[in-house]
């Protein structure tokens, strides 16, 4: 299980107080294989175990169907395609976000064979403390060194550049034996993401602003001090239950010139994610 430090639970309870219970109402958006138009605000609606181009989406947090889970130990094996017998191994997507941003990674100095749930990896963010483990016997062959002086790689990335280490398994039948695919978990992820109330995010927002119970002007106004304390590039993630804020939240964007990364809606609560840009470009609509 996932070991917590800290965790913001009474900021959490706010906004999930005045969700009115969303869950239970979240509507079907559809996917489509077509090209998304250009449109600055990006609505991800809250699902369930949807298939979306080759892999699950649950609660936003993807599953690829390409690889294997372990969900005991929370990590993923992707067998590598141009190096037959190794494979990479990482954290799954639903801990990373748990987790929040991670600030350090440590590989532990293991040489030979590792046994299956010994720990290769350790990683901490503020609330989190954890081990990267082996779902099979195998010998250890690569450490992402990446991770050393990156280690949000493993938020931001946990699929592709957030992998921990490759492996040669010591016995290839035992993988297929013990790990299971995307669709043999992915109900019983979507369970536990629920029980934590894990929400996934295209990229880590480095701050949450819970603003509930005031008006927009002034959710705007906390938006942009916080924004000024930032670095570029920084996400904030904005939660208010004013209703005029997807509107709003548009026109903040075509003014500051500031990223809009995605909205989600739980009953009345709208959740932003905000990117601060390096060189923001006010816009200017059509006839404006």
């Amino acid at each position: 299980m996932w070991c917590v430090g800290r965790w913001p639970q009474r900021q959490r309870a706010r906004a999930k107080e005045a969700s009115t219970e969303a869950g239970a109402d979240r509507e079907d958006m559809g996917e489509s294989d077509e090209p998304p138009g250009p449109k600055r605000l990006v609505s991800l609606q809250v699902q369930v175990g949807r298939w979306i181009r080759g892999r699950v989406e649950i609660e936003g947090c993807p599953l690829p169907d390409d690889r294997l889970y372990d969900l005991e130990l929370d990590v993923w094996w992707a067998d590598e395609p141009a190096e037959r017998g190794v494979a990479r191994v990482g954290m799954i997507a639903p801990l990373a976000a748990f987790a929040g941003t991670f600030q350090s990674c440590s590989f532990r100095p293991l040489e030979g064979v590792v046994g299956r749930g010994r720990s290769v990896a350790t990683v901490e963010s503020v609330r989190f403390t954890g081990a990267i483990r082996l779902p099979v016997d195998a010998e250890v062959v690569e450490r992402n060194t990446a991770l050393l002086g990156e280690p949000r790689l493993l938020n931001d990335g946990p699929y592709d550049r957030g992998w921990v280490v490759r492996v040669r398994p010591v016995r290839p039948a035992e993988v297929a034996e013990r790990l299971e695919t995307a669709a043999a978990v992915r109900d019983r992820l979507a369970e536990r993401i629920r029980v934590q109330h894990i929400r996934c995010w295209p990229q880590t927002p480095e701050l949450e602003l819970y603003e509930i119970g005031l008006e927009c002007s002034a959710v705007l106004t906390q938006l942009n001090e916080a924004l000024a304390r930032r670095a570029p590039g920084d996400a904030v993630l904005l939660v208010t239950d004013d209703s005029t804020s997807p509107i709003e939240m548009v026109r903040w964007s075509d003014q500051t010139g500031h990223s809009v990364l995605a909205h989600r809606t739980e009953g009345s609560i709208h959740h932003f994610l905000v990117r601060k840009e390096a060189h923001p470009v006010p816009r200017r609509r059509g006839g404006g």
